[in-house]
């Protein structure tokens, strides 16, 4: 059965492929992006291209997660045009490269800003619809550095992940009554397929900056170089086609948590421990109809395609 799909941040990397995934596999899909008319308009145009070429309704549309009025008027037209939006996938993003200490607050916030509360932006124009039915789900991509091994120079993105991915975790619990489910889509270090370095921010500090370089001179550089050995095949399209497989599960029966990590950073162990840990607490505490999928929780867990077993 199809479904209205809104997904953030899709002019590029996981967002377009993931998008055009979701249509391939006959969903209405409407990829988000900001200044469609503008510096954006070639990936519109290609959106468009690719969705004649296949026959898909891929469909974008000007969504700037920055923006509460933007958002509001991109799901007004979603809801207006189809009665619904059936899945909301939380893919926009913006990372930064560069000693901590050498990025102003101001710079910290504007990231927290784009990585954690655009989803609130646009879960508060989003969930009262799919509340209203019962039904609905949003998935997050988060990432595997919440809880992996975590590398220098990339600490601001990874607070803002970590803050997106615990907002999820709480959301998942509040939605659960409402019959809205959450899935928790967790990529590891993927160095080439997306935009994510090429279009990373710097410290507003270059002086510090630069200070740090006498001691770390070429950290990321060897860093993107390590990452890169240990999964030299790693394919993009690994998380797009993950996110894909989601989406076309039975409610019920969709992942909470699910890792793509090529290069393995421990993130899933770790993530393993944590959200056991939480259906326990739950459980204890007479909260266990809170769980992701409690009603299908004494199912043995579904193995994926290439063996991995989905944890719920």
């Amino acid at each position: 059965m199809s479904a209205v799909v809104v997904i953030t941040g899709a002019s590029s990397g996981f967002g377009a492929l993931t998008a055009r995934a979701l249509a391939a596999a006959g969903n209405t899909v409407y990829a988000g992006m900001r200044q469609t008319e503008g510096r954006n308009a070639p990936q519109v145009d290609a959106a468009a291209a690719w969705a004649a070429e296949h026959h898909a309704d891929l469909r974008a549309i000007e969504l700037d997660v920055s923006s509460q009025e933007s958002v509001d008027r991109a799901v007004g037209r979603i809801e207006a045009e189809h009665g619904k939006v059936d899945v909301l996938i939380h893919n926009a993003g913006h990372m930064v490269v560069g000693p901590a200490e050498a990025f102003t607050p101001e710079q910290l916030a504007q990231l927290y800003d784009v990585n954690v509360l655009s989803t609130q932006r646009v879960n508060r124009a989003v969930l009262p619809g799919m509340r209203r039915r019962g039904a609905g789900l949003v998935i997050w991509v988060s990432s595997s550095s919440v809880k992996g091994g975590t590398p220098p120079y990339l600490a601001p993105y990874f607070a803002a992940k970590a803050g997106m991915d615990s907002l999820a975790v709480s959301y998942a619990a509040e939605l659960a009554r409402w019959g809205v489910e959450t899935s928790i889509v967790v990529p590891g270090s993927f160095t080439s397929g997306t935009n994510h370095f090429a279009h990373a921010g710097h410290p507003a500090d270059a002086a510090v900056e630069a200070e740090y370089e006498t001691r770390y001179a070429g950290l990321m550089g060897q860093v993107a170089e390590k990452l890169a050995a240990l999964a030299p095949d790693a394919d993009v399209s690994l998380v797009s086609d993950e996110i894909a497989r989601i989406v076309a599960l039975p409610a019920g029966q969709r992942p909470y948590r699910v890792h793509i990590d090529p290069a393995d950073d421990g993130s899933e162990a770790v993530s393993d421990l944590a959200d056991e840990t939480r259906r326990e607490f739950l459980t204890r505490v007479g909260l266990p109809d809170l769980l992701p999928g409690a009603a299908a929780s004494a199912a043995p867990a579904a193995a994926t395609p290439d063996g991995r077993q989905d944890v719920r």
